[in-house]
């Protein structure tokens, strides 16, 4: 059922072969079959590349993965262009939801004077977050804690960055397979109009943010209007919507109204 099952087959056999794919052709090597196979059943069972290679790339950076969490998608690497064009150089960062991290040490991997605190209702994550901190020489410049959003939470942040469930539920059982049965529901599900985290959220941004910080929230397609009015009836102003490289509004970045 896979679109390119050639392709597919390609990367498998150099994951297995700890081999670069282009190189399959130039190199006579021994395959374990076996562990070939294994990996061929867990990909024809519709697990995503992702999780059965360990990893992802993201922004710059080479993320471990785990069904612990979503898998980083390119679509999210806006919330980071528009965090870096709004914030030259934050002290503090926030990021809520945060899974594997990617969305905030993409941010401290580009901004060297910055500290960040990621926040998720998994442990697991959390624990995943943190190593790949490590990987990348982070480890001082961050800290993470299991916690319902921004519930813990005091003191002021010069940008916050969010990927909230935001997909409704109604939708949930018709998602490719990749997505429906092998990421977390709770990372996914956003309610009757997918729009429920951001009720939750938006109300508190405006005593996380410094004067003149940046919320930044990732929203589905044709979510933007939506998450625009519930800022403005937080007392809070829209600075820009960035579309993804498809041309889908993705990142709404907001900040204090009285600031504008």
């Amino acid at each position: 059922g896979l679109d390119q099952p050639r392709r597919e087959a390609r990367l498998l056999a150099a994951h297995v072969l700890g081999a670069v794919p282009g190189a399959l052709l130039d190199q006579a090597r021994q395959i374990d079959c076996a562990q070939y196979a294994a990996v061929v059943a867990r990909r024809a069972g519709r697990e995503p590349w992702a999780l059965i290679a360990g990893r992802r790339g993201f922004w710059t950076l080479d993320l471990e993965v785990s069904p612990d969490t979503l898998v980083p998608r390119p679509d999210s690497e806006t919330l980071v262009e528009a965090a870096l064009a709004h914030a030259l150089s934050p002290r503090r960062v926030l990021d809520l939801g945060t899974g594997t991290g990617c969305l905030l040490l993409a941010v401290l991997s580009e901004r060297a004077g910055a500290f960040g605190v990621g926040v998720d209702v998994s442990p697991a994550a959390c624990r995943l977050a943190a190593r790949n901190a490590a990987t990348h020489g982070l480890a001082e410049r961050c800290a993470f804690l299991a916690g319902d959003w921004a519930a813990a939470l005091c003191g002021r942040f010069d940008v916050i960055l969010c990927n909230p469930p935001y997909i409704e539920t109604a939708t949930l059982a018709g998602l490719m397979p990749e997505v429906r049965l092998f990421e977390p529901a709770r990372a996914l599900d956003g309610g009757v109009l997918g729009l429920d985290a951001y009720r939750r959220l938006v109300p508190v941004l405006a005593d996380l943010l410094e004067e003149g910080g940046v919320a930044v929230l990732e929203v589905g397609a044709g979510q933007d209007a939506a998450v625009r009015a519930l800022a403005a009836c937080a007392g809070l102003a829209h600075l820009e919507t960035r579309p993804d490289l498809g041309g889908v509004a993705r990142a709404v970045v907001l900040t204090h109204a009285h600031g504008v």
